[in-house]
């Protein structure tokens, strides 16, 4: 039973190392790859963060959600993990924050590209 157990553990440990890397995928929207989250919902970025750094809270982050990280998730690569000043972790590619727009309301949509001059969808290199 004990060996069974320790199996298992190991069995879930490994498997919520895979899950970081769940939270995002590559999609082409108009013959461009870009970014988007596991629900196949665009990811932008936002000239007013900096590297590393989330500058979008309370209102802005209702209508533009971060991508979030789970407590287990690592970086990996070029994706990394931001630490914001309310608590919760989101991801970041290439030192940018990563958010969907609460206006796009399916796979695909990109209503959020050159919003108010600084939002843009995160491309795929």
């Amino acid at each position: 039973m004990k060996t069974i157990a320790i199996g298992m553990a190991a069995l879930l440990l490994g498997t919520a190392g895979s899950f970081a890397a769940e939270a995002w995928k590559e999609a082409e929207v108009g013959g461009t790859k870009i970014y988007t989250d596991a629900s196949g919902m665009t990811l932008y970025t936002y000239d007013k963060d900096e590297a590393g750094k989330s500058n979008c809270y309370d209102k802005c982050a209702a209508n533009w959600p971060p991508l979030k990280a789970d407590a287990n998730a690592k970086a990996e690569g070029e994706w990394t993990i931001v630490d914001r000043t309310d608590g919760t972790r989101m991801w970041a590619y290439e030192g940018k924050p990563l958010y969907t727009f609460i206006k796009d309301k399916k796979a695909g949509d990109v209503t959020g590209e050159g919003v108010g001059g600084v939002w843009h969808i995160a491309k795929a290199d």
